[in-house]
Order: structure tokens, then C-alpha cells, then sequence
């Protein structure tokens, strides 16, 4: 990679861990449009772009989740109890989600699919709906379940999982500021199971780039790990000083932008 390559990757690493301190949203929706965008500049074949970018994204939630909830853990802000009943389900759909099927998808169903998740988190952003005040969480088979959901849309998304455990929770009537930092601590199983399919399904693969790692791109992976690694426990630290209501908006309002390309993406590939 030339050294521009390098700067802008460590730009887009040290936004984005920024981001998933500060939100609890995991970097991939903001990395893998512009990963997207890069990797066409690269000259990666176009079959499997989409998945590249949205492995190598995930990857770097192995190192950006334990940042960023060491940060929230010191603070008392995490819902343990939470991350225990929801994390064998989340490693359930995320094997899953990466496996075999995330191969067989095409690149312009990728492209869809990230677009109407991204889509949907930025609409819940903006709704802001207050929950029922006697709303509690369901009980285990139920969080299973749901942790399976999470687990293998985030795996097909390439993303933290908090675009739907944070409106999740919510929903329940779990304070915001342990919303967040739960949803990073979700971070690291969907990670986990996500990644390992990723190199399965991807291994021996002839249109991957040299120095892929099954769909995982490892030269990019580092730039970023190192950069997100840094920024997401300063965005936890603002996470705990500010009211995010309004960066919420403007938030919603980039990832509206960010759907809409990959829209495009999707129906022009």
C-alpha cells in the first residue's frame, strides 16, 4: 500500500473506533461504505469487494470492542447480565451469518443488505420513540433468540451489532449510557463467530487480493485495528460527559448518506 493508502486508512480507523466508543454502533457502518469506495480504487475484483470490506471491518471489532468496553466496564456502565444471556445466541447467528452463506451472497445483495440495515438504524435514530414504562426485557429462550438475530445480521453487515441492540435495549427500558456500553461489550462475540466464518468461507478463494486472510484483508485490517484501538475509549469517555441526543441526529443523518451509496453500489454492480 502507498503511504496515502496507509493515512487514509488510519483516518477512516480513528473516526470510526471514535464512533463506536462514543455510540455503542460498532465502526462497520460508517467503515464499510468507505472500505467499499477504497478497495474500487485498489482495483479488487468487483465480485468480491462488498465482501471484503465488510469482513475487514468486523475484524477490527475484535480490537475495538475490548478498547472501548474496558473504558464503559470502569465506569460501572455495563449490563453484564445482558451480555451474558444474549452472547451464545449472538455466537450462534454469527457463525452462521459468516459461513458459507455470506460466500454464496453476491456483491449487489451485500450491498442491499447493508444499505436497508444502515437505513433502519439511521429511522430509528431519528424516531427517538419513548418505551412503554413497565417494558422489561424478555426472559432467556427470548434474549436466545434475539441474540441470534443479532449475530447473523451483523455478520452479513460487517457491524458491531449495536444498529440493533442499542434500539433493542431501549425498547426495554435500559438507560441509554448502558445501552451503549453493553452493546460494545456485545461487540467481541459477534466479532469472534463473525470473523471465523469469514475465514472459512473465504479460504482458498482466487479473486482475493495477496494478503487476504480468507475475506479478511489483513494490510488494512492493521491500520485500522491500531487507529480505532486508540480513539474508541476517548469516544466512551465523551459517551459519559455528553447528552448524545442532538450527535444522535447528525449521526442518523451521515449514516442516511452512507446507505444511499450503498444502495447505489448495490443496484449498479
Amino acid at each position: 500500500m502507498t503511504l496515502i493508502q496507509i493515512f487514509a486508512l488510519i483516518a477512516l480507523g480513528s473516526f470510526t473506533g471514535f464512533s463506536a466508543g462514543l455510540l455503542g454502533i460498532g465502526g462497520g457502518m460508517m467503515m464499510v461504505p468507505f472500505l467499499t469506495f477504497l478497495f474500487s480504487i485498489y482495483g479488487f475484483p468487483a465480485e468480491s469487494i462488498v465482501h471484503i470490506a465488510i469482513a475487514t471491518s468486523m475484524s477490527t471489532i475484535l480490537f475495538t470492542s475490548l478498547s472501548s468496553v474496558r473504558a464503559h466496564h470502569k465506569r460501572g456502565a455495563v449490563r453484564w447480565d445482558i451480555v451474558m444471556v444474549l452472547a451464545p445466541g449472538i455466537l450462534l447467528g454469527g457463525l452462521i451469518g459468516g459461513g458459507k452463506l455470506f460466500a454464496l451472497l453476491k456483491t449487489s445483495w451485500l450491498s442491499l443488505i447493508f444499505a436497508s440495515f444502515v437505513g433502519f438504524s439511521a429511522y430509528q435514530m431519528l424516531l427517538n420513540k419513548k418505551p412503554l414504562p413497565s417494558r422489561t426485557l424478555p426472559s432467556k429462550p427470548g434474549m436466545f433468540g434475539f441474540g441470534a438475530v443479532i449475530g447473523f445480521l451483523s455478520s452479513l453487515v460487517g457491524a458491531g451489532g449495536g444498529f440493533v441492540s442499542v434500539p433493542f435495549m431501549l425498547w426495554c427500558n435500559v438507560a441509554m449510557h448502558n445501552a451503549v456500553a453493553t452493546s460494545a461489550a456485545l461487540g467481541f462475540p459477534i466479532a469472534v463467530a463473525s470473523v471465523l466464518g469469514y475465514v472459512y468461507s473465504g479460504y482458498g478463494n482466487p479473486l482475493l487480493p495477496t494478503g487476504s486472510f480468507g475475506y479478511i484483508y489483513l494490510p488494512a485490517l492493521a491500520c485500522l485495528a491500531i487507529a480505532s484501538v486508540i480513539t474508541a475509549p476517548l469516544g466512551a469517555k465523551v459517551a459519559h460527559q455528553l447528552n448524545v441526543g442532538q450527535l444522535k441526529k447528525v449521526f442518523a443523518g451521515v449514516l442516511i448518506c452512507l446507505s444511499g451509496y450503498m444502495f447505489y453500489k448495490g443496484l449498479t454492480s
